[in-house]
């Protein structure tokens, strides 16, 4: 069977509740999605290090840090050095990507690159066996809830194509549902995001089992 992992994204848990709601996705969920900005690289201000190691000390999920700031050069590894089990950041705002994966790389941490929507994939092709992660944003970077991006579903197809054999991660973050997740792992893609659709259901952990599901159909 092909590889399904689901990270719920904290952006729509319950910023008081932290603890108490990665416990509600524990030993359903791969790993807990946290996105931190800066409000420099998008226009939104969410979380940083500190809540980070907070969370690294009341979870035994592993936690996937997705950076949507400026400079994740000088601050990405700080992350890594926390215990992130994976670190993404934007090649949009990396200076030097190559070595800020491998020094993520060096710290223990998966090292992971997004791409917002309108940032083709095939400059970045020969970056790829530097990587454990290839995010393709299916929103714009910057707010939990918005609409999913059929758009970039082509794009999901060629960033699989360009990853071939490479042991590489391809996630999608932004607007996945189970109606929409059967498109991305359709196209290739087998690390999922999910914001509202799992924090936003009853039951978050039924809604994790509901998402895997529509993705294993999908991928056959």
């Amino acid at each position: 069977m092909a590889r399904t992992l689901i990270s719920p994204s904290i952006l729509s848990a319950d910023f008081a509740r932290l603890s108490e709601e990665a416990a509600r996705v524990e030993g359903a969920a791969d790993w807990l999605h946290v996105d931190v900005m800066d409000n420099h690289f998008v226009p939104n201000l969410t979380l940083g290090l500190p809540v980070v190691e907070s969370l690294l000390k009341s979870t035994t999920i592993p936690i996937d840090c997705h950076l949507m700031i400026e400079d994740p050069d000088r601050w990405a590894p700080q992350y890594a050095e926390a215990g992130a089990g994976s670190v993404t950041f934007h090649v949009e705002a990396a200076a030097a990507p190559i070595r800020l994966a491998r020094q993520l790389r060096s710290l223990g941490s998966r090292a992971g690159m997004a791409l917002k929507p309108a940032t083709p994939i095939e400059p970045y092709a020969d970056l790829l066996p530097e990587l454990d992660m290839l995010l393709i944003m299916t929103v714009e970077p910057g707010f939990g809830g918005q609409k999913f991006l059929d758009v970039v579903v082509p794009k999901i197809r060629r960033a699989k194509a360009a990853i071939g054999d490479l042991d590489v991660w391809l996630q999608v973050d932004g607007g996945v549902s189970e109606s929409t997740i059967e498109r991305c792992a359709e196209a290739g893609a087998d690390v999922f995001v999910a914001g509202n659709s799992v924090y936003g259901a009853a039951d978050p952990a039924a809604a994790i089992a509901g998402l895997r599901a529509a993705a294993h159909r999908a991928q056959g």
